[in-house]
This record gives structure tokens, sequence and C-alpha cells, in this order.
């Protein structure tokens, strides 16, 4: 044999995809961010981080300082069952341009659609903002870093074609 016949795929470990975090957000002013927080402590388990405003924009009420929503960012194992819950509210159906390069996002309109939760009188009626980010194995500390902090090439994103593949063979999700 040649060593032309001889060919063996080799899968490169570097490029393989997985999820980094996700983050859970929602907005409200006042009584509406209370709400908010308590139905993230609530599907999290952890308390989530209020979010201010850095800007004065009169025309919509909006003053520096000002609480106008709410996050909270999930890692691992954890992560990964709350989605496994979050796209069962969705039926596990995601669009097409819900996706972007590196990420995609999804509203969930009443959180007594997910799975196990029952409503509360205390948060009334909401719901959530649902953003999955992905990642490659490895090199997105280069740019995280302080010292000899680099750029990463194009090639090191994340392609809306892999998030899709990604999702289908480990969620079993639907795209329109």
């Amino acid at each position: 044999m040649a060593k032309s016949e001889i060919k063996i795929e080799k899968n490169n470990v570097m490029r393989e995809i997985k999820i980094e975090k996700v983050i859970l957000s929602c907005g409200g002013v006042g009584d509406a961010l209370a709400k908010s927080i308590k139905l993230l402590k609530k599907l999290s388990k952890r308390s989530p981080a209020v979010k201010m405003t850095n800007k004065r924009i009169p025309g919509f009420g909006i003053r520096p300082k000002l609480e106008v929503g709410c996050m909270v960012t999930l890692r691992g194992n954890e992560a990964l069952k709350l989605l496994e819950r979050l796209l069962a509210s969705e039926d596990n159906q995601l669009r097409k341009k819900q996706i972007q390069e590196n990420h995609f996002s999804f509203g969930i309109k009443e959180y007594i659609e997910i799975p196990g939760e029952e409503y509360d009188r205390e948060i009334g009626m909401s719901g959530l903002t649902v953003t999955v980010v992905f990642v490659r194995r490895g090199g997105k500390r280069v740019i995280r870093k302080k010292i000899k902090q680099g750029k990463l090439p194009k090639r090191q994103n994340v392609k809306k074609e892999e998030i899709i593949s990604f999702m289908k063979s480990k969620f079993k999700t639907n795209f329109k």
C-alpha cells in the first residue's frame, strides 16, 4: 500500500465547541425589578447581579445609576441541566435567525411554561431572556489575560452552522 492510500481522519480536539455559559436576564424598574430578581433566584438558585444605567435619556425616563435589569450567569453541568429545561419550554424548537456567531438567544414569555416551575404569587407573570454562549476548547484565555494580551483569528469563532449541528446532536433541537 502506498502512503496516499492510507488516510486517517484526525479530529483536532482544539476545534471542538462547547457551551461556555448560559446567561439569564430580565428587565424592569422598581417593583418589576424586584419580581425579576426573585424569578432568577428561583430558577438558578443564585443571587443575580443588578444592572444600572450610565447615561441620561430623558425621553425614556432614564437617569444615571437607575437600576433597570438583572442577570445571572451559569456554567458547567448546572447550566446544561437548566438549558434542557428552558429548551423544553420552547418545545426544543428555535429559529435560525435567533442564532448569531458564538451565541444564540431566545425569550420565554412566562416562566410557568418551564417544566417543573409552578406559579408564585410574589413573582406574578413575567418572562426572561436566555443567552447561550459557545466557545472553542482552547485559546479564549489569550484575549482575556492582562499581560501579553492577544487577538483571536476569525476561524476561532463558532459559526452559525456549527451551533445548529451541535444543538441538533446534543439537545435534539429543531430549527425553523
